[in-house]
């Protein structure tokens, strides 16, 4: 099962209501690992400091459609069977989640690296454009930033 969603800030899935959705599965009983990862707007870095970021995306249904290839792929890559991912498109502030992953699969090793492998796709293959917002003035920053 695979779930892929690209939303606005206004619609709150949290990493736990992900969690419950992928546990409700059927073959959740063929699974012996489930990782999460919560990406959350980093406030400070050494150099500056991040008051927003708006994210955003030319076209978030194809996106969307990009993001359900991307976990069909590693899904058959990886042999695992549970996955959801949501990106969030909107304004967020230092601490707000933005992206959100669980993958469930039979074994760990298999598991994690499936989550690592959709983290760094999504991250670098999907179309968004992210402003920030801060103590180096506004930037905007392509896919892959």
């Amino acid at each position: 099962m695979i779930i892929a969603k690209i939303v606005h800030d206004d619609e709150k899935i949290t990493l736990w209501d992900l969690t419950e959705q992928i546990k409700k599965q059927s073959n959740i009983d063929e699974c012996g690992a489930i990782f999460t990862f919560e990406g959350i707007v980093r406030g400070k870095n050494p150099s500056k400091t991040t008051d927003k970021i708006v994210l955003s995306s030319p076209d978030p249904k194809k996106t969307e459609k990009k993001l359900e290839i991307i976990l069909k792929e590693v899904q058959n890559k990886h042999g695992v069977k549970n996955m959801g991912v949501i990106h969030y498109l909107g304004k967020f502030l230092p601490g707000d989640p933005m992206f959100l992953a669980v993958v469930a699969g039979a074994h760990r090793h298999e598991t994690r690296a499936a989550l690592e492998e959709i983290i760094e796709r999504v991250k670098y293959d999907l179309d968004f454009q992210k402003e920030e917002h801060g103590s180096a003035g506004s930037n905007i920053i392509m896919s892959g930033g």
